[in-house]
This record gives structure tokens, C-alpha cells and sequence, in this order.
């Protein structure tokens, strides 16, 4: 191989990563959440995610409170990247939940891929 294929191997090489580098960063994933059950019997919920957000192109937009029935209990909208602020927490408060619910799913989503193949298991404090 001349040195002149390789360069040109390097170049196409870095082509491609440039073009497909927003699918890179994989789907969201939701590594911890804290469920607190108030007063008023409702939940206030802090999730805490990771994503290799690139930017407004490719970030985790959203999160979902989700019933083992597909039911939603609640959404928390993610208006911007938090590409230097990873992993980050974000809370949704007031979420009602029907009291013989006793486990929920937090489900998270970017813009890219959409929803994310992983379910976040949470039994509710009573």
C-alpha cells in the first residue's frame, strides 16, 4: 500500500465518522431515580441520565413515568442538550398515580433513536 492509498484510506476513513458521528452517541440511558411520595399522594420524581448528547442535533429530549400497562403517568420535556452535564438529574413533581400501582418504568427517549430499548424498574414508597 502507497502512501498516497493510505492517506486517502484516512481521509474517507474520517469522512464517514464526521457524517455518522450523531448516531454515535447511542441511546439514552437512565442510570438512577429517586421517587418520593408526598402529602397529597401524589410522586415527585428526580431521574438521573446519561447520552452523549452532540449538540441540538442528537440529545435526550424527554422521559417518560410509565404503568407495567403502558399507561403514562407523567412526561418530562427536555428543551435543550446537556452536552457538558453528564450524567444529569431532572425532576417532574405532582405525578398522580393510581394508589394500587405499586411499580412504575421511567422510559427515556432522543432525538434521534426515539424511544430507548431500556425500562427503568421503580417500586413505589408507600
Amino acid at each position: 500500500m502507497t502512501l498516497r492509498s493510505t492517506l486517502k484510506s484516512i481521509v474517507l476513513t474520517a469522512s464517514i465518522y464526521s457524517i455518522a458521528s450523531p448516531l454515535h452517541a447511542g441511546m439514552t440511558e437512565v442510570i438512577a431515580v429517586d421517587a418520593q411520595k408526598t402529602k397529597n399522594e401524589q410522586y415527585n420524581f428526580a431521574v438521573t441520565l446519561r447520552h452523549t448528547d452532540t449538540g441540538w442535533e442528537h440529545y435526550a429530549n424527554k422521559w417518560d413515568v410509565i404503568g407495567a400497562d403502558g399507561v403514562v403517568y407523567g412526561t418530562r420535556i427536555l428543551h435543550h442538550p446537556h452536552v457538558e452535564e453528564q450524567p444529569f438529574t431532572r425532576s417532574l413533581t405532582g405525578v398522580s398515580i393510581p394508589k394500587d400501582v405499586k411499580v412504575i418504568f421511567i422510559r427515556s427517549y432522543d432525538t434521534i433513536h426515539g424511544r430507548s430499548d431500556q425500562e427503568y424498574k421503580v417500586e413505589l414508597p408507600q
